[in-house]
């Protein structure tokens, strides 16, 4: 089995090789986009199922919506049609025919659209659209959809996961009778997302809201959380957005309050998307492939079968499976691998490169023992089990698992964000060792262009939990009153 390139050496090769050996994607035949493979759509559906069940908790229903939307509605909320322009696909016509030389097909020019569609990029146009007709009263607020789905964005740079023309993704969109209702929503999401990355894919995240140039465009407000990757760089892995009433304002939503009287609706959308599996490799993986946290593992145990004879194979079965029910009970997915195509040390390297995180070996020694070999993904240590109470050992690790991925990535967050307070302290930080750094900024969106022009750095986001404290700009010297959080970014 080929070796990786090691992340020391080149990050993004080693993160595009990881992504194509472990077979989670790879690049179609259509330019920009990914095939998402059965392993790593398993990540997608287990992180799907895991945030589907806290919306729903939630009092969220999901709901679907064409991914066709009429060329007016995007033209309908000034900012909204600004900030997609570029990235829009443009459907003009419904037709092929013949070429004249029979030669291939063509645009049939009789068939052209009375109005253009546009693939969708995201949904708030068409929903806003459908909820005139939904909302009436204040008896149908609030009005809680979330959708499940794909959208397009005609990227011109590309990587797998991380920026594709086409990716999946779930975006949340709510109506509410009050301005506080709207912001208490947009907080909310944000705080679930929080939780999920933390607790589910062990990645630590900052929360807090965009500057005005980073904010989603037709928003008031954004909130995002932002963790940092193994190579210093940030990634935004969700966002949260505070609407007011510019969607209601374009499309005319409005409902009758309990005096009577008509207002426009509050609304809030927010959504994360296959980006999260990235950030999952970038987060915690190493020189020998993936690190899975447990919760998001599609395999949790891998049992590999040390044996000469069919018996030796036989007696290793029947040992086994006692303890594969008492883990399948428990929810612990476990796979015997017993395949004799392949021999145990391929196989090793195999389940190291997938990120199984609990690997078992066990022959004839372990048999006469009453022990199994028991290796651990994220540390890679190995160590002898005794087979009594052997299922609980493995519950109780796995739990250790999860908390140790988080750990470790939080360590390192801490270790590589920076506190400066002049200009060059933050070109040395940005320039030679990445990672976040915590600086005043004066306010303006001139001085955040400026730092962007001459760092590539950008402001990720302004923290909530940033304490208040006089300071000065870095760059003007004007008075500020907190830090800022600035990175490179993905």
């Amino acid at each position: 089995m080929a070796k990786l390139t090691k992340r020391a050496e080149d990050y993004s090769k080693w993160y595009n090789e990881l992504v194509v050996k472990a077979g989670l994607a790879e690049n179609s035949a259509v330019r920009g986009c990914m095939v998402i493979k059965p392993y790593g759509f398993s990540i997608w559906e287990k992180m799907r199922d895991e945030l589907d069940k806290q919306f729903k908790a939630t009092g969220h229903q999901n709901a679907y919506f064409p991914i066709f939307i009429p060329k007016s509605f995007f033209e309908k909320e000034a900012d909204h049609v600004e900030g997609f322009a570029k990235e829009a696909a443009v459907v003009t016509h419904y037709r092929l025919k013949a070429k004249p030389d029979g030669k291939g097909l063509m645009v049939d020019p009789d068939a052209k659209l009375e109005e253009e569609y546009i693939v969708r990029p995201t949904s708030e146009t068409i929903i806003w659209n459908t909820y005139k007709n939904w909302i009436q009263s204040y008896r149908d607020l609030p009005l809680l959809i979330n959708q499940w789905a794909n959208v397009v964005r005609w990227e011109m740079r590309t990587r797998l996961f991380l920026r594709t023309a086409e990716f999946l993704w779930q975006e949340g969109h709510t109506a509410h009778a009050t301005k506080q209702e709207a912001v208490e929503e947009a907080e909310k999401m944000l705080q679930i997302y929080k939780n999920f990355a933390e607790n589910f894919l062990s990645i630590p995240v900052h929360t807090g809201v965009k500057s005005e140039s980073e904010r989603f465009a037709g928003a008031d407000n954004t909130y995002a959380i932002e963790a940092l990757m193994q190579d210093g760089k940030a990634l935004q892995a969700g966002t949260s957005h505070f609407l007011g009433q510019n969607f209601a304002k374009a499309f005319d939503v409005k409902f009758l309050n309990q005096d009577g009287k008509q207002e426009l609706v509050w609304a809030t959308s927010w959504g994360v998307s296959t980006r999260l599996i990235g950030a999952l490799i970038m987060s915690h993986s190493d020189d020998y492939g993936l690190v899975l946290p447990p919760k998001v593992a599609p395999i949790h145990v891998v049992i590999v079968p040390i044996y000469k004879t069919d018996d030796q194979l036989e007696a290793i079965r029947q040992k086994i499976t006692p303890m594969m029910q008492e883990l399948l009970n428990k929810g612990i997915t476990v796979k015997f691998d017993d395949d004799q195509k392949q021999k145990p040390g391929w196989k090793f390297a195999e389940y190291e490169l997938k990120g199984v995180p609990v690997r078992l070996a066990i022959g004839q020694r372990d048999l006469d023992n009453n022990t199994v070999e028991v290796a651990r993904r994220d540390t890679l240590d190995k160590k002898s089990y005794s087979f009594e109470n052997i299922s609980a050992q493995i519950e109780a690790l796995l739990d250790d698992i999860q908390q140790n991925i988080y750990n470790k990535a939080l360590k390192f967050r801490e270790e590589n964000t920076y506190k400066v307070d002049n200009w060059d302290e933050f070109v040395d930080v940005i320039e030679n060792k990445g990672g976040f750094v915590l600086a005043h900024w004066d306010g303006t969106s001139e001085t955040e262009a400026l730092i962007q022009e001459k760092t590539r750095a950008t402001i990720r986001i302004i923290p909530d939990n940033a304490p208040e404290e006089d300071g000065k700009c870095i760059v003007t010297g004007k008075p500020s009153k907190r830090r800022v959080l600035f990175a490179k970014a993905y």
